[in-house]
């Protein structure tokens, strides 16, 4: 069988914050359901074939990684934006969240052309947002994670955040966080986001599997350690 093929967009620089992990959850999953993995790092300059790719992800980094990374992202923008529009399933935090949308404004005034792939924009805030937080979500239930952020995002009207923040700030002062786009989940939880989140990334494996035609077996996945892991989350201090 073909591998379920994840590309990481530009890893070396957009990990501060450990988003590397998001891979790493996918890719055992997959495994647990006995489906081979093959983990492609996209970084400034590669001639990665992004038409390989069945799940992309992205990590948070400083405004210094965002600015050196942005020449590339643009030059392969039309490329990722064909790719979600297709349906390719996506998971951007943090810093590619803000550049996958169509500007993100630094606190000097500076602005960062993004790739227009997300229907919003990001300035950068006064006041930095850092704790925990909790979301509230219609599609995925509760979602726990920390966040980190000066950025304040704002959506497009009509465009869904992913949840409704239960605990913490979120997007901005709407009471919402992230962003919920064709198949796209793009949010400012770090954590990283999916090993206490194992629903999400089980959307992300099942939208890559229905696009290749792969059946969805039956299977079971023991979540206990992730609930226990959620549940402690949930009682932290902010």
């Amino acid at each position: 069988m073909k591998p379920i093929t994840i590309i990481q967009l530009y890893p070396r620089d957009m990990n501060l914050y450990g988003d590397w992990g998001n891979t790493l959850v996918l890719k055992k999953r997959l495994q647990w359901r006995d489906y081979p993995v093959k983990i492609i790092d996209h970084n400034p300059g590669d001639s990665t074939d992004f038409s390989a790719g069945d799940i992309f992800v992205g990590g948070g980094g400083q405004d210094s990684g965002q600015n050196f990374i942005q020449e590339d992202l643009l030059r392969r923008a039309a490329e990722l934006k064909k790719l979600a529009e297709d349906g390719v399933p996506m998971l951007m935090i943090c810093g590619m969240y803000q550049l996958f949308g169509k500007f993100f404004v630094t606190n000097s005034g500076e602005r960062i052309i993004g790739a227009g792939i997300l229907p919003i924009e990001t300035r950068a805030g006064d006041e930095r947002m850092i704790g925990n937080i909790t979301l509230e979500s219609k599609e995925f239930g509760g979602i726990v994670g920390y966040e980190n952020h000066s950025g304040q995002t704002f959506l497009d009207e009509n465009v869904l955040p992913l949840g409704r923040v239960v605990r913490g700030a979120g997007n901005s002062d709407n009471g919402y966080e992230g962003v919920r786009y064709n198949n796209i989940i793009a949010t400012y939880l770090h954590g990283p986001l999916l090993p206490k989140n194992p629903q999400i990334a089980d959307f992300l494996i099942d939208t890559a599997l229905k696009r290749r035609n792969l059946e969805i077996a039956n299977y079971f996945i023991d979540d206990n350690l992730a609930r226990k892991a959620r549940e402690t989350a949930e009682k932290r201090p902010r």
